[in-house]
């Protein structure tokens, strides 16, 4: 009977991690139904990104409000859950605070108050994260794709954190022979006399209570992220990683058009020449991207990775004057049709069967491709470097190039370069009429 406590524990975290392992399978398998990118180059750079972006937090404090409150709940949330370590060991083991008993008694008192000092600021900053949501409003979090779900996406991770943290300080106040320690219960200490009218053993069932409810809560926290925008919390690594290294205004020729070009202006270039040397010469199968097939795996990746923040969105100028384009809505909807072509494949023994829909159509929208400015405001703006501009790009390139459907301004700008050299509607002997206009 004795070991039945451990016996449950155990089936609890198998169960646990098991549902986050099948959960990382079925994401791992929907970006790799993105096309195949190289991106393999100037790996110390990448590694530096991500150390500086990721772990180091740089872009968030562009905006120092949010940036350090986010800070606050990253470092302090990561460091905090370093005690989940003791708490599965005691947990399979049936031993109780197995730090105590290896370290020294400094050591762990330093550790478990740095852990309740950090879980009363982590409990400050979520509050003000949940006013800046639900009270003042901010607008980037009042777009109309920030309804229904995502907003209660947004509050669920805070209630979330709210309950974790104060777990974990009734945890250690109500534990008479931690509290008996004078050591580490630093922010505990204040909170114990709440409890003391209790008898011990009520105590003792409530501190157990606790430590149950805040185990089980990190792993619904775990699984749940799947399902969340949270889930930068581990991808905003490898997205970092993965990031554009070429300078944002460089934007990647398509290999065939830059030949087909190229054929246009040598006069002396012979178009029936020998088919393709190299794979990359060759002509695509499709031109641009309509659905999430079509898009590489790291704008996928991006899709997942996507925190929802909206700083894209808040500095997107065609958003800013009242265009449908929302960089951050790209985003989302890249995510939202990947999960759907997902449970498709599921349902059908690991095969896609045609649902009659895209991406580009019934999730985007026309009028938000064109509305982009390719400004990469978005890019720029984004905290884990997300590039929204590039699937822009790669649908607008499917509608000139496969569906002939460029607005008739790009259709009459075009023409006149291929006819007349130039944007302008003159020949080559008036082109300078232009300066009249």
């Amino acid at each position: 009977m004795e070991y039945i406590p451990n016996i449950i524990f155990a089936i609890l975290l198998t169960v646990g991690i098991g549902f986050f392992a099948n959960n990382v399978r079925k994401l791992v398998r929907n970006i790799k139904l993105g096309k195949d990118v190289d991106v393999s180059d100037n790996k110390p750079q990448r590694w530096k990104n991500m150390a500086y972006i990721a772990l180091g937090q740089s872009k968030m404090v562009k905006r120092p409000i949010s940036g350090f409150l986010h800070v606050v709940v990253y470092i302090g949330f990561v460091i905090i859950n370093i005690e989940v370590l003791e708490i599965i060991i005691d947990g399979l083991f049936g031993t109780h605070r197995i730090g105590q008993q290896l370290l020294p008694g400094a050591i762990y008192g330093f550790l478990i108050g740095t852990f309740e000092v950090l879980a009363v600021l982590v409990l400050a900053a979520v509050i003000i994260f949940w006013i800046r949501r639900n009270v003042i409003k901010l607008k980037r979090f009042m777009k109309s794709e920030m309804k229904g779900w995502p907003k209660s996406d947004g509050n669920i991770i805070l209630y979330f954190e709210v309950v974790l943290m104060c777990l974990f300080l009734v945890m250690n106040a109500t534990d008479t022979v931690f509290q008996n320690l004078e050591s580490g219960n630093i922010i505990s200490q204040f909170i114990a006399p709440l409890f003391s009218g209790l008898s011990e053993a009520l105590k003792h069932t409530i501190e157990r209570a606790a430590w149950w409810l805040h185990i089980v809560g990190i792993l619904c926290f775990l699984n749940y992220l799947y399902f969340s925008k949270h889930l930068h919390i581990l991808l905003a690594f490898p997205n970092t990683y993965y990031g554009k290294l070429t300078p944002k205004g460089q934007f990647k020729n398509n290999p065939t058009v830059t030949k087909e070009v190229k054929l246009m202006m040598d006069p002396d270039a012979d178009p029936f020449a020998a088919a393709p040397e190299t794979e990359e010469d060759a002509v695509p199968e499709k031109f641009g991207a309509s659905d999430v097939q079509d898009l590489s795996w790291v704008n996928l990746l991006n899709a997942y990775t996507c925190t929802e923040c909206g700083r894209c969105t808040s500095e997107c100028p065609a958003n800013l004057t009242g265009k449908k384009l929302s960089p951050r809505k790209i985003m989302m909807d890249t995510r939202d049709r990947l999960e759907e072509v997902g449970k498709n494949i599921d349902a059908n023994k690991g095969a896609f069967v045609d649902d009659g829909k895209q991406l580009l159509g019934d999730y985007i929208t026309t009028e938000e491709l064109w509305a982009c400015t390719s400004c990469n405001a978005c890019v720029e703006a984004c905290p884990v470097s997300i590039d929204p501009l590039n699937i822009i790009m790669e649908m607008r390139q499917y509608l000139v190039m496969e569906q002939s459907a460029a607005p008739t301004e790009l259709n009459n700008m075009m023409s006149n370069i291929e006819n007349n050299g130039a944007p302008w509607p003159y020949n080559q002997m008036d082109r300078l009429n232009w300066k009249d206009e």
